[in-house]
C-alpha cells in the first residue's frame, strides 16, 4: 500500500466479495469497522460495491441497516437457504428473504452510491446495477437507477450461482427480462470495478481514494462425510469447481487491482486459515461453524485497527 498523503477531498470505498455462507466473515469484519466509524456505514462510505453474498450485505448497508441487524438476518436465513438441497428450494428461500427484507423498493432508496455486480447470462458479460447517473459509462441521458429493477431482484440475481440456484430473470426498464447470474462469475472481488468508478467516473485522483476491500477468508476444503445429510455436497466435482473458480477470480481481480491501481490506498481483509476445524465452503449451514467464521472476521479487522481508524478519519 502506498504512503498516505493529505488531499483536499477523499472518496471512501467499501467492497464486499462473494462467498455464500462465508459472508459471516465479512459481517464480523464490518462489525469492527462500524464501531470504529461510530455510525452507519452508508454515512461513512461514498461508494459500496458487492457481489453475491456481498451484494446482500451491500444493499442492506446502503439502506442504512446496522451491521448487527444484518447479522441477525443472516443468522435466521442463511441456514434456511444453504441447508436446502434442490436449486429450486435454495432459490425459493432466497426469494422469500428478498421479499421480506427489500419488498418492492428500488435503487433510488439507497442512502449512498451502490454497485450490485451480476452476470448477464445470455450475453456473457457483467451487469452492474448502480444508483446514480455519474456512475454510468454510457447512456447517462437515459440512466435509470438499477436499470429500473427492484433491489430484491438485483440481489437475488447477483447470488444465483447456476446450477446450484435456479435461473433468475430480472425485469428492467422498458419491460425487458434479462437472466442475471451470480456476480462471482465476472468479479467475485468487485474492488477493481469500484475503483474504476471512483477514478474514471467520479473524478477522484487515485491518492484521494480510501478503499476497504473485504473478502470471506480462505479455508481448507471440508472432508467427505456421507452420513451427515448434505455434508458430502462440498465434495461434488461441480461444487469444488465452482469454489475453485470463484477463488481464482478473487485473487486475479486483486492482483489486477494492485498492478493497475497501486497508487490507491487500500486495506484488504481476507485472512487464510489452515486449521482442520476451519474447513468450510460456500454452502456451509452449521451454525457453530458460521459463528466461528464471524469471529475470525472480527479478529482480522482488529489486526488492522490502526490503519482502519486512519482511513475512516
Amino acid at each position: 500500500m502506498p504512503p498516505m498523503r493529505s488531499t483536499p477531498r477523499t472518496c471512501r470505498i467499501l467492497t464486499l466479495d462473494g462467498g455464500g455462507a462465508k459472508g459471516f466473515y465479512t459481517l464480523g469484519a464490518l462489525r469492527e469497522i462500524e464501531a470504529l466509524a461510530a455510525g452507519k456505514l452508508c454515512q461513512k462510505f461514498d461508494l459500496i460495491f458487492g457481489t453475491s453474498t456481498g451484494a446482500i450485505i451491500t444493499a442492506l448497508l446502503g439502506l442504512s441497516y446496522a451491521v448487527e441487524d444484518i447479522t441477525k438476518l443472516y443468522s435466521e436465513h442463511v441456514v434456511k437457504v444453504m441447508g436446502r438441497w434442490l436449486p429450486s428450494q435454495k432459490s425459493a428461500a432466497l426469494e422469500e428473504l428478498a421479499a421480506k427484507v427489500f419488498g418492492e423498493r428500488k435503487f433510488d432508496c439507497f442512502r449512498t452510491r451502490v454497485g450490485i455486480v451480476g452476470t448477464r447470462w445470455d450475453d456473457e458479460r457483467p451487469i452492474i446495477f448502480k444508483t446514480h447517473g455519474d456512475q454510468a459509462y454510457a447512456g447517462t441521458a437515459t440512466f435509470v437507477p438499477g436499470f429500473g429493477a427492484t433491489i430484491g431482484d438485483a440481489v437475488v440475481g447477483s447470488c444465483s450461482a447456476y446450477p446450484f440456484f435456479s435461473p433468475k430473470f430480472v425485469e428492467i426498464t422498458g419491460g425487458d427480462r434479462v437472466q442475471v447470474g451470480d456476480g462471482g462469475y465476472v468479479a467475485n472481488n468487485p474492488t477493481l470495478y469500484a475503483v474504476a468508478d471512483g477514478t474514471e467516473l467520479l473524478g477522484f485522483a487515485r491518492e484521494e481514494l480510501r478503499v476497504v476491500s473485504i473478502g470471506v477468508g480462505e479455508y481448507p476444503s471440508p472432508k467427505l462425510r456421507m452420513w451427515k445429510t448434505r455434508k458430502w455436497l462440498g465434495k461434488l466435482p461441480s461444487v469444488k469447481l465452482l469454489q475453485k473458480s470463484l477463488e481464482i477470480n478473487t485473487q486475479s481481480m486483486d492482483q489486477l487491482r494492485k498492478v493497475l491501481y497501486r497508487q490507491v490506498p487500500t486495506i484488504r481483509i481476507s485472512n487464510r486459515y489452515t486449521q482442520p476445524e476451519m474447513a468450510t465452503d460456500m454452502f456451509e449451514a452449521n451454525r457453530d461453524k458460521l459463528n466461528l467464521i464471524y469471529g475470525r472476521g472480527r479478529d482480522s479487522a482488529r489486526e488492522l485497527e490502526p490503519l482502519l481508524r486512519e482511513f475512516l478519519l
